[in-house]
């Protein structure tokens, strides 16, 4: 591979972003590559902590801003807008890959993009299941995508049922883990310093919209933040994403303001989060972190609702519904010590080396930018 590969990465929120990280910096300092980010959504609205500014830190290269944000009641909005800022800077630096993560319309946005410009496109966590319309968006990605660089076998399975081909598909895991089982997370007092937390002892909540069940989320909400209340424990509260339902999550937040039980966040750097996850007593809401980077850190999580039910569940995961009493009921049962670390089932924090191991074979530049349905 001779030719210097231009590769454009697109993030749009700080939970893909905590995922590509580990391979836009590899690839940064790989001679045979040159690395674009295209960075919009949330990063840069300031009510979710206009964090842009986390990416800068990492002095990347070549950092590109594109606001896409219309209002939450309209994502079909913020994805035309979404394309059309995309194409824009694809036709301006013309990459040979374009890069997307997981399930948002910033991803979809640039599979679209990729897709209809003959540009190959690689997803990075397709063949998972979330439900919500979160799953509809992942699988469209990976129908749009040419290389799939998977977190298990499972989600490798899951593509070649979709017609994928075996070929394309690289288990790589979960990239995150690569910066969860890293030696270089900043101490538990660093991170407590730098967000002003005062608590000795505390659980992280965070909980996030489920689209298709907007017309009950001020409730799901408020029963939500009053469990919490009456739970009397101390909380590490983080905003929710952008999705349709937000603000009345966010609005429910407001009588926390008060409250010497909670320190609410609009966001936090990734690396900061892993090492609060990690000295947690447990984790209460509806994030992906709570059945995928809690249990690699023995923390328990309660999971609450249907926005995970379809995720890989087990022993460190207790589910329980949108009532106050149940929610309450769970975090009083809940025993807070750190279970075993048994679970490996997304890699071993390896996944940027296989990465640009892939990357940097020619087989995976030979592949056909025509896909065509495999019958498996």
């Amino acid at each position: 591979m001779s030719k210097i590969k231009k590769i454009l990465f697109l993030t749009g929120t700080r939970a893909d972003f905590g995922k590509i990280k580990p391979l836009i910096q590899i690839l940064e300092n790989d001679k045979g590559f040159e690395v674009f980010i295209f960075v919009t959504g949330m990063h840069l609205q300031e009510e979710y902590g206009y964090t842009l500014i986390e990416i800068e830190r990492c002095n990347f290269k070549n950092i590109h801003t594109f606001h896409n944000h219309t209002h939450e009641t309209t994502m079909d909005l913020t994805l035309a807008k979404t394309i059309e800022g995309f194409s824009g800077y694809v036709k301006q630096i013309k990459p040979d890959l374009i890069v997307v993560h997981g399930d948002r319309a910033e991803a979809l946005s640039g599979a679209i993009v990729g897709s209809l410009n003959n540009i190959l496109v690689a997803h990075i966590e397709g063949g998972e299941l979330s439900g919500t319309i979160d799953e509809l968006i992942r699988h469209s990605v990976s129908k749009l995508s040419h290389i799939h660089f998977v977190s298990s076998n499972n989600a490798k399975k899951r593509l070649v049922q979709m017609g994928e081909m075996s070929e394309s598909i690289y288990v790589i895991g979960s990239p995150d883990i690569d910066i969860m089982l890293s030696k270089n997370l900043p101490a538990i007092e660093s991170v407590k310093e730098y967000y002003e937390i005062p608590f000795d002892n505390f659980a992280i909540a965070m909980f996030h919209p489920i689209t298709t069940e907007n017309d009950k989320m001020l409730k799901y909400a408020e029963n939500f933040t009053q469990a919490l209340i009456e739970s009397n424990k101390k909380y590490v509260v983080i905003y929710p994403n952008n999705d349709l339902g937000s603000s009345c999550i966010i609005k429910c937040y407001e009588k926390l303001s008060q409250n010497l039980n909670f320190r609410v966040l609009p966001s936090l750097r990734f690396e900061y989060f892993l090492t609060l996850l990690k000295n947690s007593e447990f984790i209460i809401g509806n994030s992906s972190a709570g059945v995928r980077e809690a249990p690699y850190y023995g923390i328990k999580t309660i999971n609450i609702g249907t926005r995970q039910q379809n995720r890989v569940q087990n022993d460190f995961i207790l589910n329980c519904d949108y009532n106050k009493t149940t929610i309450l009921k769970a975090i009083s049962g809940i025993k807070f010590q750190k279970l075993q670390i048994l679970i490996k089932s997304f890699g071993k924090g390896n996944s940027a080396s296989k990465f640009l191991e892939s990357l940097s074979s020619q087989k995976l530049w030979d592949l056909n930018h025509q896909k065509q349905f495999i019958d498996s």
